[in-house]
């Protein structure tokens, strides 16, 4: 129940934030599981991550504050398969992901004028953690049927650090500026229950799953850009 309830929290504070932003930014990731996640995942991850900045750091106060959603798939399988046992001359695809969806309260402190800007960050959150398993056609690949095998939630904080390197506009007012955004983070997350590639076994039309539970520390690479929309020097 708490992860619907900080999620529907989180999503409804979203547009507010469109609504008063001075920067965003969209970001490609790369995830690797540390600690005890790494001894039971031992693959990369990759998926996107966006924040929604509506306080960035400014001349007269360094601070920044706002919201950050991430999207990583640490795992998938795909078989081939006939449709069903009295149709065994249709074959349909089906595909199973292991999917983590975080969101993060995002605190950054920063050099905020300049055209190469160092920064560090802190955050604080909760991730969704869930395998789901699609059936798709196999000519047209659209999906007809899909159902979520399992899930749970782990709170999450931790830090990070990264530089925003001019692309464009004028560095001295920040009005419809872009900015390469290259940076590091570290996640402590809690202890929760998940599924990872293998863990879903189908014996005699009967299916069972082989769940871990450890802790769930993620250290993630970003690459991609940031836009700048709101302040000037004279705000």
């Amino acid at each position: 129940m708490k992860k619907y309830l900080f999620a529907a929290i989180m999503l409804s504070i979203i547009p507010l934030n469109f609504s008063l932003a001075q920067s965003a930014g969209l970001n490609l990731t790369l995830a690797i599981p540390s600690g005890e996640f790494k001894e039971k995942v031992d693959n990369l991850g990759f998926g996107l991550s966006g924040n929604i900045n509506f306080i960035s750091p400014k001349p007269k106060s360094p601070f920044g504050v706002g919201l950050n959603l991430g999207y990583i798939v640490y795992g998938s399988e795909s078989r081939r398969e006939p449709l069903s046992t009295t149709i065994p001359d249709v074959f349909v695809n089906i595909d199973r992901t292991n999917s983590l969806l975080n969101f993060h309260l995002l605190f950054t402190v920063g050099l905020p004028t300049g055209r190469i800007r160092p920064y560090i960050e802190g955050l604080f959150g909760g991730s969704y953690i869930y395998t789901t398993t699609s059936v798709k056609s196999q000519g047209t690949g659209e999906e007809f049927a899909s159902s979520t095998n399992f899930d749970d939630w782990a709170w999450s904080y931790g830090a990070g650090g990264g530089f925003a390197i001019l692309l464009s506009g004028d560095p001295n007012t920040d009005q419809n500026t872009i900015y390469l955004d290259l940076k590091g983070r570290y996640l402590f997350g809690s202890e929760a229950e998940y599924l990872k590639q293998g863990s879903v076994k189908i014996q005699n039309g009967q299916v069972s799953y082989d769940v871990s539970r450890s802790k769930t520390d993620l250290i993630t690479v970003h690459a991609g850009v940031i836009f700048y929309f709101s302040w000037s020097p004279q705000e």
